[in-house]
């Protein structure tokens, strides 16, 4: 009998009553612990669905709202409250008891002019207990476990009043161990996971974890009312699934004279870009690709590090990403597909400026310039004398030869670079230094 492997000391006519607020009350005496109250869906027309531990021996007490109501009892089985048949029970006053309490049954009770619609549950028949849970390696892979149960637990089946059959759910509780990508510690994490299942199976799945964990399966939500929840857990099972994160940082470059390039990774090259990557536990190969074309058919560059730097110095687009393993390769796992566009080479000289004049405004003879991944430029004045040296196309010459500024006149530069494109620049022209008088800026003076 249920009432026995129920760990609870022995009360003799316990009562208990449900929907304690309503106008109209329903008990059960005669159990050890408390029935489980389901409300259940508006579709059945029941107003309750009541789960006993067991019915042998219990007793259902209606009492009515107002004084002088007849209360009056049928019960109905799974064909539905339009076969319900009349069942003897006694009424003293406010209360009418019914002795002969059946489970699996639906109640009407009429008080009055009202009707109220129940279904009783005999929990003692639908027994759940747990022996045995495994994991099964032939059915699982690399998304998806598959667990065997070996135990019992019938489905537990209630009837609408117009007998469409209804389940229970039993809220079992798979509990397992994963990682989850923890943003602020850029890392995966230890984290629990628990799934709710609504019926007891002898084989159940989860998502594969993606660490070293148990299983342990918890239930169900009657017994844990009653203090008995069955609990089972499997042996340590090493995992199979492959997960990682990436990301891919530029190295921000902020030149006044370079032309921008739209690319949400590159521009103007060249471009360095960090790539960083954080793998789960059974990732045991881990690889980064650079590839010219976007289905790696055509990969150029191969990285076992989990973060790396590289330098993208020719025009034109590549592609990355990160492709992880398992140790027997089964499981593998493809990353984002970073998209880098360097653009095409431009060099453009300006032919004057004003240095001294107007600090911050044309005091500086710069190249506007983009994707230059070499360059040097010489000035010279008229006698050949080298006025500056530059050997990057984001600096500039302020005007200034050994600490001075030059006089205004016509200065000369040439210049030798590359592009990412491939494309050799050979310039050379003239630069017109221009003497403003500070006391007539903004004025135009003849005197």
């Amino acid at each position: 009998m249920f009432r026995h492997f129920i760990s609870f000391a022995t009360i003799a006519a316990a009562s208990f009553i449900i929907n304690e607020s309503a106008a109209q009350q329903l008990s059960f005496q005669g159990l050890q612990v408390a029935p489980v109250s389901v409300v259940p869906p508006a579709t059945t027309g029941l107003n309750e669905v009541f789960v006993l531990p067991y019915t042998e021996g219990a007793t259902a007490i209606f009492t009515a709202a107002e004084p002088g109501q007849t209360i009056s009892w049928q019960r109905f089985s799974s064909l539905g409250g339009g076969y319900a048949e009349p069942v003897a029970s006694t009424q003293n006053g406010l209360e009418s008891t019914l002795q002969k309490l059946e489970g699996d049954m639906g109640y009407i009770i009429t008080a009055g002019s009202k009707s109220y619609y129940y279904w009783v549950t005999d929990y003692s028949n639908h027994r759940l207990w747990f022996a045995d849970l495994n994991l099964n390696a032939a059915e699982s892979d690399c998304s998806t476990s598959w667990l065997e149960v070996d135990g019992q637990g019938p489905r537990i089946t209630y009837y609408s009043i117009t007998g469409v059959p209804q389940t229970l759910s039993r809220e079992l509780q798979l509990t397992y161990t994963t990682l989850a990508y923890d943003e602020a510690a850029t890392n995966y994490m230890p984290s629990q996971q628990t799934i709710t299942l609504e019926s007891f199976d002898v084989m159940i799945h989860c998502q594969a974890p993606l660490c070293q964990t148990d299983y342990t399966l918890s239930g169900d939500r009657f017994l844990r009312a009653w203090g008995e929840e069955q609990t089972i857990t499997s042996p340590v099972y090493d995992p199979v699934a492959v997960e990682a994160r990436t990301s891919a940082t530029q190295t921000a470059r902020d030149v006044d004279n370079e032309q921008k390039v739209e690319a949400t990774l590159g521009g103007s090259g060249p471009c360095e870009i960090t790539f960083s990557s954080a793998v789960t536990d059974a990732a045991i190969f881990h690889q980064w690709e650079i590839a010219s074309d976007p289905d790696f058919n055509m990969v150029t560059l191969r990285f076992n590090e989990l973060e790396f730097s590289h330098t993208f110095r020719q025009q034109g687009t590549s592609y990355i990403r990160l492709v992880c393993a398992n140790e027997t390769g089964d499981c593998e796992f493809f990353g984002e597909t970073y998209t880098v566009f360097i653009g095409e080479s431009d060099i453009k000289c300006p032919n004057a400026f004003s240095p001294g004049s107007s600090e911050g405004v044309n005091d500086e003879w710069k190249v506007s310039y983009k994707s230059i991944i070499s360059f040097e430029c010489h000035i010279f004045n008229r006698w050949g004398q080298q006025m500056a040296h530059l050997t990057d196309p984001s600096q500039g010459w302020d005007g200034k030869s050994n600490g001075k500024t030059v006089p205004a006149g016509v200065y000369f530069y040439v210049i030798r670079a590359e592009g990412a494109d491939g494309k050799q620049y050979k310039l050379s022209g003239d630069i017109n230094v221009v003497k403003l008088n500070k006391q007539s800026k903004g004025h135009n003076t003849t005197n």
